[in-house]
């Protein structure tokens, strides 16, 4: 996985200020949370846009662990506190998504382009998952996004604006997901989940020390 070709294609204003994470089964967790935690110490970040990103970020570091047939995933995380822009790109060099959604009959005979597009619908998988992690993460990108990417193969799926757009891209083997971010605008983190866990609970309970448990109280 050549990481300085993927920062200069979607970090190309960070200087190269960037994190790099490798995670795998066993440090998961860990990563997430040391990501995730970091972001809370930028107390200009949009609290509720934290909620919802403390949820979609871990699903798309599962994600590779799950569906790529790999045993490891890289996650690259850059935050711009000056234009409030916060960007994630988790790859990685397995099977890819086509390959993925192929392994469940249901969705036999599909291109990798309609592949990528059904990818990011609800309860769309290859049967190992629930197929909610790249939905949850599109609607995040909905209410708080500036870009959201799903490449895969010679296909990469832009969604902006509401519209899905899948178009030809040099190979990539395996998956990359990328997700910039608003983080000074104000989000409902249950639309997010589409109301089916409460994710502001989960957030507080991970990343809030019980003395700001007690002032929400």
């Amino acid at each position: 996985m050549n990481l300085t070709t993927l920062i200069k294609q979607y970090f190309p204003l960070s200087g190269n200020d960037v994190t790099i994470d490798v995670f795998d089964e066993k440090n998961i967790y860990d990563v997430y949370q040391r990501v995730v935690g970091v972001l809370t110490q930028y107390l200009e970040i949009e609290t509720t846009v934290l909620q919802g990103v403390s949820y979609c970020f871990y699903e798309m570091l599962d994600n590779v662990l799950i569906h790529s047939g790999k045993e490891m995933g890289t996650v690259i995380t850059h935050y711009d506190a000056v234009g409030h822009v916060l960007s994630f790109l988790v790859a990685d060099d397995g099977q890819g998504v086509l390959a993925s959604l192929l392994e469940n009959e249901e969705y036999k005979g599909l291109s990798e382009s309609e592949a990528l597009k059904l990818c990011i619908k609800d309860a769309v998988t290859d049967g190992k998952g629930m197929g909610f992690g790249l939905y949850s993460t599109s609607l995040l990108a909905r209410d708080a996004g500036l870009k959201f990417e799903v490449r895969s193969g010679q296909h990469t799926l832009l969604v902006q604006d509401g519209v899905d757009t899948a178009i030809e891209t040099e190979l990539w083997q395996g998956t990359i997901v990328y997700l910039q971010l608003r983080t000074n605008k104000e989000i409902n983190p249950a639309e997010v989940v589409a109301n089916r866990t409460n994710v502001v609970a989960q957030y507080n309970e991970t990343f809030l020390n019980d003395n700001e448990l007690e002032e929400l109280w």
